[in-house]
């Protein structure tokens, strides 16, 4: 059975990006949630990853993704991109280190984002996808786009929609899915 990993681009307390992803996963018990302010990550600067290695936090991420088959990426869409939380997460998770695999090489990505906006986020995908695709992770072209989320969320943070749950829900499945059939090379 594959394990997937999934986190939000966002530390809002309120974050739609985070609801819609705790929404998607609910009663998942082979999707593990993480929250990236658990992992304490500097802005990334390669002085100092040379001076002192990989800080504790991202090598802890790092392995995360390692030991997970696919992704669950919610990203929050800044002025067309996604977050700098998220880049910077991601440049420390690419990081080569000896002996081992890159980290999103042949990892299975679903992307899923949330704005008040008409677009949901749509935008900022684009950029995710480049990235991720640039380190060689295979992102599927399933994803959802919440549009409207200041107002697509009950008062215990569930969907008021039955469709988006669905097409959030979908879009896991999928990755479940072509994880479990994709082999790391």
């Amino acid at each position: 059975m594959s394990r997937l990993l999934a986190f939000s681009g966002s530390l809002r307390r309120d974050s739609f990006n985070s609801r819609l992803l705790a929404a998607a996963v609910a009663g998942a018990a082979d999707v593990e949630l993480i929250r990236l302010d658990a992992f304490a990550l500097p802005l990334y600067d390669e002085d100092s990853e040379r001076a002192g290695g990989l800080p504790e936090g991202a090598r802890r991420l790092q392995a995360l993704v390692r030991e997970h088959s696919g992704l669950l990426l919610a990203c929050p869409e800044y002025n067309s991109s996604f977050t700098p939380l998220l880049k910077n997460a991601i440049d420390w998770i690419s990081r080569p280190q000896p002996g081992q695999p890159p980290a999103f090489k042949g990892k299975v990505v679903g992307l899923l984002s949330a704005s008040a906006g008409k677009l949901g986020g749509l935008r900022g995908l684009r950029h995710v996808r480049e990235s991720l695709t640039g380190l060689s992770a295979l992102v599927l072209p399933e994803q959802f786009a919440l549009s409207g989320a200041d107002q697509a969320f009950d008062e215990q943070g569930g969907l008021r929609e039955p469709r988006d749950l669905k097409a959030a829900q979908a879009v896991v499945q999928r990755v479940r899915e072509v994880a479990a059939l994709w082999s790391r090379p």
